[in-house]
């Protein structure tokens, strides 16, 4: 054999072995052509690592889902029954007070079980806590109750409570919250906005719900098939849920002033910029209506008139710096002029994301790999 074989022979058997070792494990890569077993039938052989790792044997069943992006995703089907995440928290290694952002902290990351070690001497300000953050979530059940053990668990399936309708839940309130806000503002009874926090406190767990969903999602194909969007749909979903949440708490800001600075805000002399309120929701409904019918040319126009309203409240804004009359209202005004125009500006935001929304649907992939709009 010449030495140009033997070293043709030497770098296949090198290629091989390189091939092999990089199936190793997650995230390891490896190479393995396509064989032909006759009849139109063609089939690929699986790592043996990957194989052993699943606990596989002959005849176990693969489920195989084909991708938007023509990729393949294998996954035995032991794995389609759900497996419970859990987290404990030992209160001795936490720093005081903090259990409530670590309760959180497990619930956004999509623990289903949360287990509380702790000194029986804390169990009051623990059960505080514990309440607080049952409040402010969706789901969860206090399930254990020991001297140094409390366990709760997630009831709600994450799949079963599409995000749409979460979404749409935050937007009535916040809708519903503005309308009051303007009919108190013309003479209404002002105990209308006395549940405006709880308004509030509705759409924040709303928000968690859906920032729990996400990255469940991502981390599960599972909850993506089961709430019919794909991983870049919800992490633009989120960035949604997170301007309604923000505009919600600039809509209660402004509630609180027209409570306390109704007649102040009221004043003959003063042209209040809560007139622009009604400009603003109807914009933001064009938002939402578009989120399903995605009409670029109505998200734009959405988009420019809450940029005017912006630019018109700057001017009024600045008018009233200028005047040389020293007004009570001046400085309610200017919260509440600040605060619109935050609110187009978390509303402009949640126009982006649609258009993001809209572009990832225009995109494809053609046989070469280039992407193009069609």
């Amino acid at each position: 054999m010449g030495i140009y074989s033997k070293l043709h022979i030497f770098y296949i058997g090198l290629l091989r072995g390189f091939s092999d070792s990089m199936a190793s494990g997650p995230g390891d890569t490896s190479i393995r052509k396509i064989q032909s077993t006759g009849g139109g039938t063609f089939t690929l052989s699986l790592p043996k690592q990957w194989v052993t790792s699943q606990h596989l044997k002959t005849s176990n069943s693969i489920k195989i889902d084909w991708r938007p992006s023509g990729a393949l995703r294998l996954t035995p089907l032991e794995q389609e029954k759900q497996s419970l995440r859990t987290i404990s928290l030992d209160l001795g290694h936490l720093p005081d007070e903090s259990l409530f952002d670590h309760l959180m902290g497990a619930y956004i990351a999509g623990a289903d079980v949360i287990r509380i070690r702790h000194n029986s001497q804390e169990k009051r300000k623990i059960s505080q806590q514990i309440r607080r953050f049952l409040r402010a979530t969706r789901g969860f059940e206090l399930y254990v109750e020991e001297d140094q053990l409390f366990e709760l668990h997630c009831l709600l399936n994450t799949g079963d409570m599409p995000i749409m309708s979460s979404l749409n839940r935050m937007y009535l309130q916040l809708s519903s919250s503005v309308r009051d806000i303007l009919s108190v503002f013309e003479g209404d009874d002002p105990t209308f906005l006395d549940d405006l926090e709880e308004r509030e406190n509705e759409v924040d767990s709303l928000l968690h719900l859906i920032e729990r969903q996400v990255r469940l999602l991502i981390d599960n194909y599972s909850i993506a098939t089961k709430l019919n969007m794909t991983r870049i749909q919800s992490l633009e979903s989120g960035n949604l849920a997170r301007s309604l949440e923000r505009m919600m708490d600039h809509a209660v800001l402004i509630g609180k002033n027209i409570h306390e600075h109704s007649s102040a805000l009221g004043h003959k002399e003063n042209n209040s910029s809560i007139r622009k309120l009604g400009e603003w929701q109807n914009a933001l409904k064009e938002l939402m209506i578009n989120i399903r019918i995605r009409d670029a040319n109505r998200i734009e126009e959405a988009r420019t008139d809450l940029k005017r309203i912006q630019n018109e409240l700057k001017d009024h804004e600045r008018n009233l710096f200028q005047s040389e009359k020293k007004h009570s209202w001046m400085l309610a005004e200017l919260s509440v002029s600040e605060s619109i125009r935050r609110l187009c500006a978390y509303a402009r935001d949640f126009g982006e994301s649609l258009i993001n929304m809209n572009a990832y649907k225009g995109i494809r992939q053609d046989v070469k790999g280039v992407y193009k709009n069609i």
